[in-house]
């Protein structure tokens, strides 16, 4: 059977409909529709489905970059020769991204080298592709982008972005102090605002000598744990968790 042709008609009326992308395969399906005696509502059925996953493809992958999000760092690229486990139940429940929904908060706790940021960055992926708006951030940037806010008077402009996240991932927390403001920003504010990924190779008790105010550090972390899932991460050889 010959190969069919698009009319330029046709090309025309779907690409006003914002339909272009199907016609780069589109003489080929007719031609194979056609072969096969495919009715024409299944094939404008697979047609239609190929296009919207498609196009959910493209956004969460802008979603992706928007937030920052390392775009190797998928569960479908997870190493199933690594010697790094996770509690599997625990893992599928977070990604079901209910506690997205609940915003709630996940602590993601262990030494380097246990994929703590692999884990908070796929999951921030799946949190994309569900339409999610996520950012990533490690700690240190955050305080520095908080910092350089208060010097070029764009505080307020940061501060009502972060309102819109729906999930904010931190990464390699508790490695150095906060100021009260930075404190209440980056920590107080957000994780009782939206849900929160937190990653740190610290303990938590070590959490505390951070913050420069004794009292809204403990009151903090105190209302952290009323809303917060931990995952440790550990290592088949046998090294030691940290404490939860």
């Amino acid at each position: 059977m010959a190969p069919r042709t698009v009319s330029a008609e046709l090309r025309d009326a779907m690409k006003q409909l914002r339909l272009g992308q199907l016609l780069v395969t589109l003489a080929e399906r007719i031609t194979l529709a056609e072969k096969d005696s495919l009715p024409i509502e299944d094939f404008l059925l697979a047609l239609f489905t190929d296009e919207i996953q498609r196009r959910q493809g493209a956004a969460a992958s802008r979603r992706a970059d928007a937030a920052g999000l390392d775009p190797d760092m998928v569960f479908e690229r997870w190493d199933k020769g690594s010697k790094v486990t996770f509690d599997r139940r625990v893992l599928q429940e977070l990604s079901s991204l209910r506690f997205v929904e609940a915003h709630r908060n996940v602590v993601i706790l262990g030494p380097v080298g246990v994929g703590k940021t692999f884990v908070a960055s796929a999951l921030g992926h799946v949190a994309c592709r569900s339409g999610f708006n996520v950012r990533f951030h490690r700690a240190d940037n955050l305080l520095r982008v908080l910092r350089q806010s208060r010097l070029d008077n764009s505080r307020e402009a940061l501060m009502l972005e972060l309102s819109t996240i729906d999930l904010l991932i931190i990464d390699d927390f508790a490695l150095e102090p906060m100021t009260r403001d930075e404190s209440r920003n980056v920590f107080v504010e957000q994780t009782a605002r939206a849900a929160t990924i937190i990653t740190s190779n610290r303990d938590t008790a070590d959490w505390l000598a951070l913050f420069d105010d004794a009292l809204l550090a403990q009151s903090a972390v105190d209302r952290l744990w009323l809303t917060t899932r931990i995952a440790v991460p550990s290592k088949s050889s046998g090294s030691r968790r940290p404490a939860a």
